[in-house]
C-alpha cells in the first residue's frame, strides 16, 4: 500500500504542481504536506503577471486580481503604475489548498503528516520515509519541496549559508474602511529591502523582505509599524512618507492594529552568484524544487513562479523518462536570469549618484514613459534582469 514512484516531501506550490503533473502521466505518487492544518505559509502572495499566462488555471484560487501598483521611492515619492495584465494576490492557504486538491484529483496520494527525513534512508531500490509512529512509505525518487529550511536538502546537498538567504516578516491586518485598499511597494530607507502592502479578499498582507545579513528586528518591526500606520491614514498622493509619525492620532491607531494584527515571518532563499555556480539540484534517485532548491530572486524575494516551472521542468524530464534532465533544464530555462538578479541584488539597494538607485529609478521613470514601462514589465516578471540594462537604456534614448 506504501510503495510509489515519488515520494514528494512539501505540499506548497512546487510539491502540489509536480504531484499534479506526475500523477496525471501514470506515476504512483506520495505526497507529504508537513504544514499544520489551517497554518498559512508565510508569504505576501503575491503571483505575477508570467506565472498567470503560463499557468490560467491560478485564476480558479480565491484571490484578487490587481490592475494598479503603487511604488514609492525612501523618500516617498510615487510611482504609479497600470498594468495591462494583471498579477494577483492569494491567501497562500487558500492558494496551496487549491493546487492540493488538483493533485489529490490527479490521483496523487496526499499525507497531512509530518514524515523525518533526517532518518531517510536510501539503497539500490530507493528511498525509504518513516513517520514518528515509525509507519513506512517508499520510493524510487525522493524529492525535496520543502522550503527554504528544506530537510531534504540539508541531507542531500547541505544547508544554505545565511549570507544566501533573506528574511520576510509582516502582519495580516484588517482591511481599511475607504473605498479601495491600494497595492503598495515602498522601498525602505536606509536599507536593503522594501515593505508591502498586499489586499487580498478579507484582509490585508503586511510585509517587509530584506537580507538575512542586513536583518535587525527591532528597527526593522519599527519601520514595517511606520509603513503600517501611513498606509491607513493616506490613500495615495505624489508623496507619502510612510516613515514619519504622527503623535496621538498614529498612537490611537497603532494601539488599534495590535489588537487585530496576527504576525507572521518566513526565510527566503536569496542565493549569490558563486553559490549558483556551485548548486546542484538534483541527482541519482533525488530532486530539489522552488526553495528547497533556492529559487526565488534575490532582488526581490519572489518566489512562485520558480516553484511551479521548476516542478512543471521535473515533471517533463521525468516523464519523458530522462529524470537527470532536470539540472541542465531549469539551468538553460530560468538560471542565468537568478544568477543575473544575484550580481544585481547590491547595486539595486546602494546608492547611484549621490542617492539609493531605488530613488533615482522611481524619479527617473516618473518622467519618463518608456523607463516606466520596462519597470511595469518588471514588476509583472515580464522583463528579466539578463536584458534588463539594454532595455532601460534603450527606452531612456527614446523621446520622452
Amino acid at each position: 500500500m506504501n510503495e510509489f514512484d515519488l515520494l514528494i516531501v512539501g505540499a506548497g506550490p512546487a510539491g502540489a504542481y509536480a504531484a499534479e503533473l506526475l500523477a496525471q502521466n501514470g506515476a504512483k505518487v506520495a505526497l507529504f504536506n508537513g504544514q499544520p492544518k489551517g497554518k498559512p505559509k508565510a508569504c505576501g502572495g503575491g503571483v505575477t503577471t508570467k506565472a498567470l499566462k503560463a499557468w490560467p488555471q491560478l485564476l480558479n484560487a480565491v484571490g484578487r486580481t490587481i490592475y494598479e501598483l503603487d511604488l514609492y521611492s525612501p523618500a516617498g515619492k510615487r510611482l504609479h503604475l497600470q498594468l495591462e495584465q494583471p498579477f494577483a494576490v492569494y491567501s497562500r492557504l487558500a492558494f496551496d489548498n487549491y493546487l492540493r486538491e488538483r493533485a489529490q484529483r490527479s490521483g496523487a496520494a496526499i499525507f497531512d503528516e509530518k514524515v523525518s527525513v533526517r532518518k531517510a534512508t536510501s539503497s539500490g531500490d530507493g528511498w525509504i520515509l518513516k513517520n514518528d509512529n515509525g509507519v513506512e512509505w517508499r520510493g524510487k525518487i525522493l524529492v525535496g519541496a520543502d522550503g527554504a529550511n528544506s530537510a531534504v536538502a540539508k541531507l542531500l546537498v547541505g544547508a544554505l549559508p545565511p549570507s544566501d538567504m533573506e528574511v520576510a516578516f509582516g502582519y495580516r491586518a484588517p482591511l481599511p474602511e475607504r473605498d479601495s485598499a491600494s497595492t503598495v511597494v515602498a522601498f525602505l530607507p536606509n536599507w536593503v529591502g522594501y515593505a508591502w502592502a498586499f489586499p487580498r479578499p478579507d484582509h490585508i498582507s503586511f510585509g517587509i523582505a530584506t537580507t538575512q545579513d542586513a536583518f535587525e528586528h527591532e528597527p526593522l518591526d519599527g519601520l514595517l509599524w511606520d509603513f503600517m500606520v501611513g498606509y491607513y491614514q493616506h490613500p495615495g498622493g505624489e508623496t507619502v512618507n510612510f516613515w514619519k509619525r504622527d503623535g496621538t492620532r498614529d498612537a490611537t491607531l497603532r494601539d488599534e492594529l495590535r489588537e487585530t494584527a496576527e504576525r507572521y515571518a518566513a526565510r527566503i532563499p536569496g542565493l549569490s552568484a558563486i553559490s549558483w555556480d556551485r548548486r546542484k539540484n538534483s541527482g541519482d534517485g533525488w530532486a530539489l524544487l522552488g526553495d528547497a532548491a533556492g529559487f526565488a530572486d534575490p532582488v526581490t524575494g519572489e518566489g512562485i513562479y520558480y516553484a511551479l516551472r521548476s516542478a512543471q521542468l521535473f515533471a517533463e524530464s521525468y516523464c519523458g523518462g530522462e529524470p537527470h534532465a532536470y539540472e541542465k533544464r531549469w539551468q538553460e530555462d530560468f538560471g542565468a536570469e537568478l544568477r543575473k538578479a544575484a550580481q544585481m541584488r547590491q547595486r539595486f539597494y546602494g546608492n547611484f549618484w549621490g542617492a539609493p538607485f531605488t530613488e533615482r529609478m522611481i524619479e527617473f521613470a516618473r518622467g519618463h514613459r518608456g523607463v516606466k514601462s520596462v519597470l511595469a514589465d518588471l514588476v509583472a516578471g515580464e522583463q528579466g534582469y539578463v536584458d534588463l540594462k539594454k532595455k532601460l537604456l534603450k527606452s531612456a534614448l527614446r523621446p520622452i
